[in-house]
């Protein structure tokens, strides 16, 4: 590390390690055992799989507390079974922490949908926005039929939001739960930054019979 990167800590730098002090005076102040029970372990009834935007946090988002909701984000919420990281949160989710719901959220305005739906190259993430283009393939009709760019724009943000939730149930991880009569539900939301409101899709799915026959397992 060279001297000069310590010597020229910007404002934002030195204002975050401030606002960390804040924060731990503010959470004493108000219960002075917080921090004892919060490093006394976790049983968070939620996964929350969102998108990385610095816009959706879960947490403020939902007015829930530290320990609350086990997070996983990546750029677009998207959910493939190609994905290490992902499985291996859930499967922790699921299988240790006993979690009672999976949410996918995705949010309007999500850069990496828009990107999605352009022909620009952008880089390396060509190859993950690919599977929000899956996404805009299988529900090609319907978004043809879109006129309004917005809207359209809107839509496909929904649809992947959908289509995670499907892949999550897709998965031998909450299958096997299932299986076993675990309690456990899966979610798809979309996050409005214009209103703050989060919106059910409203395709909530609790047990086997949800699964698509081809995507059976077991």
């Amino acid at each position: 590390m060279c001297a000069k990167t310590i010597e020229t800590k910007d404002i934002t730098y030195d204002k975050l390690l401030q606002g960390n002090k804040d924060w731990v005076k503010d959470m004493i102040d108000k219960d002075p055992a917080f921090f004892d029970k919060l490093s006394a372990g976790q049983s968070p009834p939620v996964l929350w799989i969102g998108c990385s935007d610095s816009r959706v946090p879960a947490n403020q988002i939902t007015n829930t507390k530290p320990g609350d909701i086990f997070v996983h984000r990546n750029i677009a919420n998207v959910v493939v079974h190609t994905d290490m990281n992902m499985l291996s949160v859930l499967d922790y989710s699921v299988n240790v922490l006993k979690v009672k719901h999976v949410i996918v959220c995705g949010h309007y305005g999500c850069g990496g949908v828009k990107a999605a739906l352009g022909n620009k190259q952008v880089g390396i993430i060509d190859n993950w926005l690919r599977n929000i283009r899956d996404v805009y393939r299988m529900n090609e009709g319907e978004m043809a039929a879109i006129e309004d760019a917005d809207q359209r724009f809107d839509r496909l943000v929904e649809l992947n939001a959908i289509q995670g939730a499907s892949n999550v149930m897709n998965t031998s991880i909450v299958q096997t739960a299932w299986s076993k009569g675990q309690e456990l539900a899966v979610h798809a939301w979309v996050y409005s930054l214009q209103t703050g409101i989060i919106k059910d899709m409203e395709v909530t799915c609790t047990c086997l019979d949800d699964v698509t026959p081809a995507f059976k397992v077991g």
